[in-house]
């Protein structure tokens, strides 16, 4: 018998039972859908971290007090007072450093922010005016507080888009009154829309003196982190070195596994991101991936069921002249082409939905 006469006699079982063949079909669609939904929604997971880690600049290098946690139960250290003025002072001096172009300590809480009867939760972050340049962002209106106000401990802020939204709409808010934690503010620069920023929300801040934000609004004496731009990404490893290197000095510490401090750069941060990405991919893949293989056990199952109930087919097909082998090439091409329709229907299906996640996600991140 001739392929093309196998092809259509296959064709032909397969319609004369619809409703099973849907069902055969059903776990090898379930499973590519899965499969192609979670790689595709797990790769644009990634990127769009990667593109918010990117964001703040390959020459940025961010100082963290604590080691770096190796796990759950190490986390605690990082909520460490171990980075100081004396760190920053180090730090700014171009014989212990070298290539640094803007440096600026950060003291960062998320605090509720206040205009009349308007309350909204935000972060603030205490820095200089520094971190303009840092994070590549500069007031639409207005300015940033100057040295003075740093010295002064001045109650002055820099705002947000969203944050000017949330609290004054189409309202102008320059040289406007807010309340931070219950103290008073003047508000004296207003940013553009900028979006996230590593683990920045630049929309969603607001920005004071470090020395006011340590001594009215946290009440301490050290800082979270020190942010610093290098001069250039090709000296950011000589940067991080120097920095490890000083501030072993200051800290009076011998043994590097002891340090309570370190180092983080944009490209270590987005090789943590893709590495723990990729875990959960795989992860989430081999999931997946069950449902594929529970059906394709259930094609065999119904295959060997569909022989047991077409005796008297095969029987009447045998009479007619038949061999074995054209039988058996008709139920390994019933099985292909259940496997090719559940197959394209899958990719279809996971196409569709991909589309749909990618959808949602970008109006997730746009509405922030």
């Amino acid at each position: 018998m001739m392929l093309n006469d196998n092809f259509t006699t296959a064709l032909a079982g397969l319609q004369a039972n619809k409703s099973r063949s849907a069902l055969t079909i059903l776990g090898i669609v379930i499973g590519i859908t899965a499969i192609i939904l979670v790689m595709s929604v797990g790769q644009g997971a990634e990127d769009l971290i990667l593109n918010q880690i990117r964001g703040l600049g390959s020459q940025t290098v961010i100082v963290e007090p604590g080691r770096e946690p190796s796990g759950p139960s190490s986390f605690a250290e990082l909520f460490t007072d171990s980075l100081k003025q004396k760190d920053v002072d180090a730090l700014l001096k171009p014989s212990n450093v070298q290539g640094v172009k803007d440096l600026t300590p950060a003291v960062m809480q998320v605090v509720p922010v206040t205009f009349e009867n308007e309350t909204i939760r935000t972060n603030v972050i205490g820095a200089s005016d520094l971190i303009a340049k840092i994070l590549d962002i500069f007031p639409r209106e207005g300015a940033f507080f100057t040295d003075d106000d740093i010295r002064q401990k001045a109650s002055v802020a820099v705002i947000g888009s969203e944050v000017k939204n949330k609290l004054f709409g189409p309202f102008d808010a320059l040289g406007e009154k807010i309340k931070v934690k219950g103290l008073t503010f003047r508000i004296v620069g207003i940013l553009p829309p900028k979006g996230q920023v590593s683990l920045f929300d630049a929309d969603d801040m607001v920005v004071v003196p470090y020395t006011t934000a340590q001594q009215y609004l946290a009440g301490i004496n050290y800082f979270n982190a020190i942010m610093i731009r290098a001069e250039s990404e090709d000296i950011v490893p000589r940067v991080v070195r120097d920095i490890e290197l000083i501030l072993r000095e200051t800290h009076g510490i011998d043994d590097p596994d002891k340090d309570d401090f370190h180092v983080t750069t944009q490209a270590d941060a987005a090789e943590r991101v893709q590495t723990v990405t990729g875990i959960l991919s795989i992860l989430l893949v081999s999931v997946a991936a069950i449902s594929l293989v529970v059906g394709g056990i259930g094609i065999m199952n119904i295959m060997l069921v569909s022989v047991s109930e077409r005796t008297r087919e095969i029987g009447l097909r045998k009479a007619l002249g038949a061999t074995e082998n054209d039988i058996m090439t008709q139920f390994l091409l019933e099985a292909v082409m259940l496997t090719a329709l559940g197959g394209i229907v899958g990719i279809i299906l996971g196409a569709a939905f991909s589309f749909l996640a990618s959808i949602i996600l970008s109006r997730i991140v746009a509405l922030g």
